[in-house]
């Protein structure tokens, strides 16, 4: 007679706990004025949306590149300045830097950038490639599976005072190779060191 008496009440306590749990939760639902928690919570991610556009611009004002490693002077005030030269994992070097305009007019004869590879792609710097002397072999942008080339695209003109960051994709030279002559149309060549 004891066991089923302790059967009994352990389920009659399962029923009550469960009893217990769903005025809980239902207790939950709301704010005590008929709203639910969901609006509330979407106020918050809007917030948290709010403040994540807000740190977006001293973001971008830290990731501004601080090393220059070449300097390109081109034509009518045009400079390339190369930040960075890296090996990236599968394979690729990377040039990064930025086109900046120096003179006093708007530069528009950006025609020569794209190189004579690509021709019906667009504008990009297409035109841009690697020497490698030591090896004695050229390395041109790479390009996607639709010919697009891996690099800065949409510059038909850079006004007076602006800076365009730049970066172009090759195929990774030998890991014994450890410096390239950087080279884009119309402007002078770079010899620069490879890190990564």
């Amino acid at each position: 007679m004891s066991i089923r008496r302790m059967v009994r009440v352990r389920g009659g306590m399962a029923v009550a706990g469960a009893a217990v749990m769903v005025v809980t939760l239902a207790g939950c639902g709301g704010d005590g004025d008929g709203k639910s928690a969901e609006p509330r919570k979407s106020a918050t991610a809007q917030s948290q949306g709010a403040t994540s556009q807000n740190a977006a611009p001293s973001t971008s004002k830290s990731a501004e590149p601080t090393e220059v490693i070449a300097t390109l002077n081109g034509q009518s005030g045009m400079t390339l300045e190369i930040n960075s030269v890296r090996r990236d994992p599968g394979g690729f070097l990377t040039v990064s830097g930025q086109l900046k305009n120096t003179g006093s007019q708007s530069y528009k004869d950006t025609v020569a950038w794209r190189g004579i590879e690509l021709k019906g792609t667009g504008e990009s710097v297409a035109g841009a490639t690697l020497v490698d002397k030591a090896g004695k072999k050229r390395y041109y942008v790479l390009r996607d599976t639709e010919s697009r080339c891996l690099c800065t695209t949409g510059v038909s003109s850079v006004d007076a005072g602006q800076v365009i960051p730049f970066f172009a994709q090759f195929p990774a030279p030998p890991s014994s190779t450890s410096e390239v002559e950087f080279s884009l149309p119309t402007f002078a060549t770079a010899t620069v060191k490879i890190s990564g």
